[in-house]
């Protein structure tokens, strides 16, 4: 069972990232949940089945590791709160640019042409005037 487990938290992972590294950002927020089922699905298979840890009395050997439950509840709140500003980067890009695709910054394209920091490459940015109004 913990083979099925580890199986599906590999497949829930590779899948997830190559989302995260696509452009768009609907892809993007879809990886992210994909790679936090899989985070879960490993706190799952590292967990132990057993008696509750608080309730009755016994020999300790016996009782559940309350540690992976309490960090997969952890990673279903801070998964929760990075799909919401996620999700809220995508409407307000959507409403400027009617699209969900993430623009090249200027420091990328200085790393990809092999140059340092110059601040004068705004003109290698695609903008419209249209972009432009809505940005001031």
């Amino acid at each position: 069972m913990s083979v099925l487990l580890a199986a599906a938290s590999a497949a829930l992972f590779s899948i997830g990232t190559y989302l995260v590294l696509q452009r768009k950002l609907s892809r993007i927020i879809i990886g992210l949940g994909l790679l936090s089922h899989g985070a879960n699905l490993l706190f799952i298979t590292a967990g132990r089945r057993g008696l509750p840890a608080i309730i009755g009395a016994g020999d300790s050997g016996e009782f559940a590791d309350p540690l992976p439950q309490a960090l997969m509840l952890t990673a279903i709140v801070i998964t929760f709160g990075v799909t919401a500003f996620l999700l809220a980067l995508a409407y307000r890009s959507w409403l400027l640019t009617d699209d969900d695709e993430v623009e090249h910054d200027i420091s990328d394209l200085d790393i990809l042409l092999g140059r340092g920091g110059h601040e004068d490459d705004a003109d290698l940015l695609e903008r419209t005037p249209e972009h432009d109004e809505d940005l001031s």
